[in-house]
């Protein structure tokens, strides 16, 4: 066998072998790309009436409400996005697991609005595309080694795909269903001239998808491009317990700190004090609709100092390119990047990647057929010789 047809013969059986992987992976990428535009025009408790002449509240203040709530659930954050929405303390939490997000009038701390996040449409869709709705150290592995396949097909489609000669390029580039009566041929054109159109953005997207689930390949990738830091977050620690002499409590005096700092934020968020020897996180972020550009903040509970960590997820001033890529997974992945017409986009290369598998597979199932039927018509000439 010459390489072509090696890479054909692995593009065959790794695509049969993956397929259906593939497209749970990206009809639920479909399905989850406009999650936020969809659940901000159907959730109107994540909304709340500007008060031009209220102050909004601390977070100490939401803490104490959201405690009372759910006081057997473990709170991890107060959130505040941008003006005009609801303020969310968030609830997430291991043993036994759990995920749910108070909704808060701002100026009040009344509640607006208690979410199980594990009961919604979309953390479903999200449970499917991490892992494909088992439990997650056997879905997350099949569905990051699966798309790292994906990602040889895509090259070795190209491959395949390349033409050899001006005339075959003609019929590569774009559909000529004029003269295609069966459906053979316009599901042969639909798996060659989509798949290549949309190889190039699907390997971006499919790359930032690894980045997700298999560690050692982010690595190498972080350390190639220069970086040096950690890619898992550590938890910073406070100092061992001493006596303080604070008016108001750390929380609140860490949020005005970093509203203070960043008088243009679009979302602030200050982390609950979960131990003794815990910091305060706080993040902050200026740019509406991404994320990669939040800044990240520790301090020490008891002295408010702040602490420096040794991983991608620390001040954004002190990100470097590696850095910075790292942090711009997500938005990259879901075309978030680009703004809503990068969801758009998103969107429609996961339909297209879907749709791949399901095109491939009536490729060869005609093509088996149609051996199996020669195959049969060469025993009956056979037959008819002895006749």
């Amino acid at each position: 066998m010459n390489l072509k047809k090696i890479i054909g013969a692995l593009h065959l059986w790794l695509g049969l072998s993956t397929g259906l992987v593939v497209f749970v992976v990206s009809i639920t990428g479909c399905l989850y790309a406009f999650q936020q535009e969809i659940q901000d025009a159907t959730q109107p408790f994540r909304f709340s009436k500007v008060e031009e002449n209220r102050i909004v509240l601390p977070p100490s203040a939401f803490e104490v409400v959201a405690r009372k709530e759910l006081p057997k659930a473990h709170l991890h954050a107060i959130n505040y996005p941008a003006k005009g929405r609801s303020v969310e303390a968030i609830f997430y939490g291991f043993e036994p697991e759990h995920y749910y997000i108070i909704y808060h009038n701002p100026y009040t701390a009344e509640v607006i609005h208690v979410q199980n996040m594990e009961e919604t449409f979309f953390h479903w869709v999200l449970d499917g595309h991490y892992y494909l709705w088992l439990p997650p150290q056997i879905g997350q592995p099949i569905t990051s080694y699966a798309t790292l396949i994906f990602v040889f097909m895509l090259i070795s489609g190209i491959i395949l795909w390349w033409p050899k000669n001006k005339a075959a390029a003609k019929q590569r580039f774009w559909f000529r269903w004029k003269d295609a009566t069966q459906w053979k041929r316009k599901n042969y054109d639909l798996h060659n001239i989509l798949g290549f159109y949309s190889s190039f953005l699907l390997l971006i997207i499919s790359v930032t998808g690894i980045f997700f689930g298999i560690q050692w390949f982010t690595s190498i990738v972080y350390k190639t491009l220069g970086g040096n830091k950690e890619l898992l977050f550590v938890e910073p620690v406070s100092q061992q317990p001493i006596a303080t002499d604070f008016k108001k409590p750390a929380t609140d005096l860490v949020w005005e700190k970093m509203k203070a700092e960043h008088p243009d934020a679009v979302s602030l968020e200050v982390h609950a004090i979960e131990s003794d020897s815990s910091a305060i996180g706080a993040n902050v972020n200026t740019r509406e609709g991404v994320y990669w550009s939040t800044d990240y903040r520790y301090f020490d509970q008891y002295t408010l100092k702040e602490i420096s960590v040794n991983n991608v997820y620390g001040r954004l001033n002190d990100a470097k390119i590696a850095d910075k890529l790292i942090r711009m997974t997500y938005d990259i992945h879901t075309g978030g990047i680009l703004g809503f017409s990068g969801k758009v986009l998103a969107f429609l290369l996961s339909l297209v990647a879907a749709s791949l598998p399901i095109t491939g597979f009536y490729i060869w199932w005609g093509r088996r057929k149609k051996t199996h039927k020669g195959k049969l018509n060469n025993h009956m000439i056979n037959d008819m010789s002895h006749v």
